[in-house]
């Protein structure tokens, strides 16, 4: 009997290292699901903060071009008004410089 019952222990703590095994594996399979889960969860997150941040940065983009857009008409109107504004300058003295010319032109001096 004292034989029987050490097969019935051996065959006990094999099953039981069977069943502690396939815990195990459960457990790691498990694991390896959860790690796999969360892997995908933090692709799909970066992807959408990437899709976030190029979203903004189209739009900051989007937005200084219009800007640019209305720098250029402020800066053409600028440069209007100031031509306009030496054109009229040079109107109001043009008779003048051409009077102080021919004097010194047809001046002569001993």
């Amino acid at each position: 009997m004292d034989s029987s019952r050490r097969q019935g222990g051996i065959q006990q703590l094999l099953a039981a290292e069977q069943e502690a095994q396939h815990i195990v594996n459960a457990a790691r399979n498990a694991k390896m699901a959860r790690l796999k889960q969360a892997k995908e969860e933090a692709e799909k997150e970066a992807a959408e903060f990437r899709a976030q941040l190029e979203a903004d940065f189209q739009k900051k983009v989007a937005e200084s071009s219009g800007d640019t857009g209305a720098n250029v008409k402020r800066l053409e109107e600028e440069t209007e008004a100031k031509i306009q504004s030496l054109d009229s300058e040079s109107d109001r003295i043009s008779g003048d410089v051409v009077q102080m010319l021919l004097r010194y032109v047809t001046q002569v001096k001993n």
